[in-house]
């Protein structure tokens, strides 16, 4: 990676004179005032005019109305976040708070620093986006600063920005002087920009910023049409995914479990922004491992493939899928027993999800599913009833059977209990379904014919006005379904 020209610099007067000013002291070696000169000028106008408006322009304007109208005659401050560093004078690449992204659809590419103010304005609120303007080309910005033009690829003017979001822009440096000047009653989305919080820090209290983040999480409960569409597309490219590792799973035996990472993020950022979250490509025992993120380990024939992965859309919205696979095409008698099992209670799970159905009920059915099975197999002892009432079933099945998906894999997480977990459903809702059941290669109360093998089954659902839509209904999930799929792709 070539060096960033930008160093260490006293602190400017202003942001506009940085580059001027580091020239001036020196801290650019080998720029002349002549080069500085030569730069200024000779460069062709590529402002874009007659944008069209993003496809999600109408529902983010909906949702800020919504916002305005819970919180009527207060300022509401939602920053996208800044650049974290990496290495020294490397960052990571950017990902826009799912608030601010929500509310504004600002792409990935050009919303580091931005902040959307709904400031109160008659009954209601005048929204403004504050972002980075164009690199400068008169001081040398778009050359010399690290996050220049040259450096880093061109942004959208604030012009450009306006007929994209349809919002009114303005330059992002400017606003923090102006929000310690504000007043009235304002409330900050927490933990993003600590600039913008400072700047506010004698003006906002923590219990009335948390409710703004839980209504903001809450209202993604629900998704319109537009996010549901952008969940099966990145379920979509997710089944592609999929498809494209199990043709070179023979590669990845002569390698390692990283081999199935690299090929699925291969997808991910060729059809979408990113993966969703760490790939589990979690081969053998470490299939007991729920978040077996390291994929440092062998592949091989005869062992299961646990890969829990998913594709982020460039808009934000992610897939969440895992299908636990024969790495050799065909289950053994014991897999396929304990793979069935997970199966049929996944099987339970989906026929639960419904509207007006409590949210806790598709958990619940898959449990018993497997605390059946577990009594069945003479691992627990019964009554079915007993078991669940103590929760011994958990030693094996370990985790909850799903959560709410959307801009964040486990999306509305600040939601309140009583909205999200001890909820219920509603259409346009989107979860996963997903039961496992896990026998640690240590565990001694099991027989050694289980011992490292770890199975989970995993759809992104839609509750629908009647039911439900299985958003990865195309990958399969019966286990002499998953054979035939596997040798097809194989050929």
């Amino acid at each position: 990676m070539t060096a960033v020209a930008k160093e260490p610099s006293d602190t400017p007067e202003t942001a506009e004179e940085e580059p001027i000013k580091q020239r001036k002291n020196g801290l650019y070696p080998g720029v002349s005032d002549e080069l500085a000169d030569n730069m200024k000028s000779g460069w062709a106008d590529t402002e874009l005019r007659d944008l069209q408006p993003i496809p999600q322009a109408a529902k983010t304007a909906a949702r800020r109305a919504a916002l305005s109208a819970r919180f009527p005659g207060e300022r509401l401050v939602i920053p996208a976040g800044n650049l974290k560093t990496r290495s020294n004078d490397t960052e990571y690449a950017f990902r826009a708070s799912v608030e601010y992204a929500y509310l504004t659809g600002g792409r990935p590419d050009e919303s580091a620093d931005g902040v959307l103010v709904l400031e109160p304005k008659g009954e209601g609120h005048e929204a403004t986006v504050y972002l980075l303007p164009r690199s400068n080309r008169e001081n040398g910005e778009f050359w010399l600063d690290g996050q220049g033009e040259l450096w880093v690829g061109r942004r959208h003017s604030l012009t450009e920005a306006e007929q994209l979001y349809g919002i009114p822009a303005s330059d992002v440096r400017e606003l923090a002087g102006a929000l310690r000047e504000a007043t009235g009653p304002v409330r900050v989305v927490r933990g993003y920009d600590a600039g913008i919080e400072a700047a506010l820090t004698d003006k906002v209290t923590a219990e009335r910023d948390e409710e703004l983040r839980v209504f903001l999480s809450e209202a993604r409960l629900v998704k319109d049409e537009f996010e549901i569409g952008e969940l099966q597309k990145a379920v979509d490219s997710t089944v592609r995914g999929f498809e494209d590792v199990v043709k070179v799973l023979d590669k990845a035996e002569a390698t390692s479990e990283r081999y199935i990472e690299g090929t699925f993020f291969l997808r991910a950022r060729v059809e979408g922004n990113d993966v969703g979250y760490g790939t589990i490509a979690a081969a053998g025992p470490h299939a007991c491992t729920l978040h077996w993120v390291r994929n440092d380990g062998p592949v091989r024939s005869g062992d299961l493939l646990l890969l829990d992965a998913g594709v982020e859309t460039h808009t934000y919205y992610t897939a969440d899928v895992t299908r636990t696979l024969p790495i050799n095409g065909r289950f053994s008698e014991i897999q396929r027993k304990i793979y069935d099992a997970v199966y049929e209670a996944q099987e339970a799970g989906i026929a639960a999800v419904r509207p007006g159905a409590k949210y806790r009920d598709f958990h619940d059915a898959a449990q018993r599913v497997l605390a059946e099975k577990l009594v069945e197999w003479g691992l627990v002892e019964g009554p079915v009833e007993r078991v669940l009432e103590l929760g011994l079933q958990r030693r094996w099945t370990l985790h909850g059977t799903g959560h709410m998906l959307g801009m964040d894999v486990h999306d509305c997480a600040a939601a309140r209990t009583e909205t999200y977990v001890d909820g219920v459903l509603e259409p346009g809702m989107c979860l996963t379904v997903e039961p496992g059941l896990y026998f640690q290669a240590d565990d001694l109360t099991v027989p050694e014919e289980y011992r490292g093998i770890g199975v989970r089954i995993e759809d992104d659902i839609l509750v629908t006005e009647d039911g439900n839509r299985n958003l990865s209904a195309a990958l399969p999930r019966r286990a002499d379904e998953v054979e035939a799929w596997m040798a097809s792709l194989k050929g």
